[in-house]
């Protein structure tokens, strides 16, 4: 419990809209863990995993029409429309409230109503932020306690007189996906979802307030709240250089925070501070510091392996819960893209019995484990530093197989935010049944942006202007591919060999030569590597016809967002343009 008047109102008000039967204020406890997890392995909502193989793991499957954000019920609710943007779902705050109070009248009636007060960032850090969520569901609390601070800690660090809190109300009702919304009002620092129990729809703590709620007051009070992960490169000689990098969903950058360097780079470690999101602060030298608000990793099973990712699966063999993936018969888990042979039968996500030539995928393509961040053996000794880590240098990427060259340095930080700006991806037959459409997703922040990106364009460029020293920034393409369709860079660990010459650029040396894009690497390290001359040379070609019509599209992208589009960019986009024909 509480003595802070602002907190007790607010949990009396939601008290009287949702009639619980009961409230529980979170402590952050073992003992209430054990107990909340208790009690959902007796009502069957989670299942008990071999603890000999996977101690202190447990799965969760969820319902069918509830596996994934649902981007179209995702509202930003500011008092203007034109404060949302052209890229966000928008709605009134008036609306929005009245709309849902409808939804989350009584919807708590024979349930517990969970507060659970937490911490985004390390704790007693000047860059942290307060948030209380009230829930209905047990899975929320369990995850909330892996993804955040929870408890006393949070309630301490508030104090008894602060009214600095996000109030994040989440409630299951109906589970009715026609009463689903994750309304976001940025002007009230509010969060409300309600008709879902997915991840991130439920755990406010993570998408809606570090990125959506977390960029609209960054914007406000000069910093960068950034789907980012960040990771730490140290050399032989024990140097340790911090890379911040944004990426689009399906481009490895959960893979490349946690990577493993390869036998060949020698004497070379990787350190994981965070792998999605990043706070960015300017900090009093003058630099770009950055924390990781988040204490878990809230992973996508599917494609993780021993070879993509050896240091997440080491990190979720213990203390984890896994969602909709498939239970193996000795009651371990397996998914898609898992190391070795698939299981002979086991339990789908759906819990339906499966075996391979079932037709279906056993687990679901967007299934999860939630586990803390410190048992990654990856993890950096700076990851709770309250001041955060030193950025030298940001890296934007993308999937295009014929575009971007395996990477390159932009010209300046109004260049490198232009290249953040026209991030994109193209699709997959798998993914989406056609090939090659070209998805834009600037700084991968095109769902989480909390406020009209033409000003979070803006944001970038005037934070450029405070900054003494700027990162570099840099634009890779790990999935370059031939004529026939075959990726000319092998990727994973051996992205390493990249990160040394980005290292080496903003060093002050590392050789490069000046293209219409960006300064190009003369030369990468491809040392025991099955590459030929020309494979390398492919990698790092610029067509400018190709670009010519990329340009194109890029204007029309900018287009909608107006007046409030930087002219800066503009400027940009038309110096590109004048490189390109000369």
């Amino acid at each position: 419990m509480t003595t802070n008047p602002y907190l007790q109102k607010w949990v009396d008000e939601v008290a009287q809209l949702t009639r619980p039967d009961r409230i529980h204020w979170c402590d952050g406890t073992e003992e209430e863990r054990e107990r909340l997890t208790r009690e959902d392995l007796e009502r069957g909502s989670l299942e008990e995993l071999n603890q000999q193989k996977l101690p202190g793991c447990y799965l969760r499957r969820t319902p069918e029409h509830d596996v994934a954000r649902t981007e179209q019920l995702t509202f930003i609710c500011t008092s203007k429309k034109e404060d949302a943007g052209p890229t966000n779902n928008w709605m009134s705050p008036h609306d929005a409230y009245e709309k849902l109070s409808m939804i989350f009248d009584h919807s708590m009636v024979g349930r517990t109503m969970y507060v659970i007060p937490f911490i985004m960032g390390p704790v007693s850090s000047p860059y942290s932020r307060i948030g209380v969520q009230i829930t209905d569901s047990n899975y929320v609390v369990l995850n909330m306690r892996i993804m955040t601070r929870v408890g006393k800690v949070a309630l301490d660090e508030l104090g008894d007189d602060s009214n600095n809190f996000t109030r994040c109300l989440h409630g299951k009702a109906d589970m009715d996906i026609h009463h689903r919304f994750i309304c976001h009002f940025p002007e009230d620092n509010t969060v409300w979802s309600v008709g879902s129990a997915y991840g991130g729809n439920a755990l406010l703590g993570k998408k809606c307030l570090s990125l959506r709620i977390g960029s609209y007051f960054g914007n406000k009070e000069g910093w960068l709240a950034e789907h980012m992960m960040i990771m730490g490169v140290e050399d032989p000689s024990g140097k340790i250089t911090y890379i911040a990098g944004a990426f689009p969903s399906q481009c490895g950058k959960t893979n490349l925070a946690m990577l493993v360097p390869p036998v060949s780079q020698k004497g070379y470690k990787v350190w994981t501070v965070g792998d999605d999101i990043a706070w960015l602060h300017v900090g009093l030298d003058g630099r770009l510091w950055a924390i990781n608000p988040e204490a878990g990793f809230f992973g996508v099973a599917p494609g993780t392996s021993y070879k993509t990712n050896p240091n997440a699966m080491a990190t979720i063999q213990k203390n984890t819960i896994y969602t909709n993936v498939l239970k193996t018969l000795d009651n371990t888990v397996w998914w898609e893209g898992m190391d070795g042979e698939p299981p002979r039968s086991g339990i789908d996500w759906k819990g339906h019995p499966w075996t391979p030539a079932s037709g279906e995928k056993g687990a679901h393509p967007n299934a999860r484990f939630t586990a803390p961040a410190k048992q990654c053996p990856s993890i950096s000794s700076e990851w709770e530093n309250p001041q955060g880590v030193p950025i030298s240098a940001i890296l934007f990427g993308g999937r295009r197989a014929k575009l971007n060259p395996l990477v390159y340095q932009t010209f300046s930080w109004n260049d490198g935010v232009y290249a953040g700006a026209t991030m994109s991806s193209e699709t997959t037959a798998a993914a989406t049944g056609a090939v090659g459409v070209v998805r834009r997703d600037p700084m991968a922040m095109l769902p989480f942006c909390g406020y009209n990106m033409g000003d979070y364009f803006k944001h970038w460029i005037e934070m450029g202007r405070r900054l003494k020293n700027p990162p570099k920034v840099f634009h890779v393409n790990w999935f370059r591919t031939d004529d026939s369709g075959k990726f000319l860079w092998p990727g994973f660990g051996e992205n390493l060999r990249v990160l040394r010459w980005v290292i080496e650029r903003c060093e002050g040396h590392g050789e490069a030569v000046e293209s219409p894009i960006g300064y190009l690497p003369k030369k990468i390290d491809i040392t025991d590597l099955s590459m030929t001359p020309d494979a390398m040379s492919e990698l790092l070609k610029v067509n400018r016809n190709t670009w010519r019509t990329e340009l194109a599209s890029q204007k029309e992208f900018f287009s909608q967002f107006g007046s409030d589009f930087p002219k800066e960019l503009w400027q940009e986009h038309a110096a590109l343009e004048n490189r390109l024909s000369s």
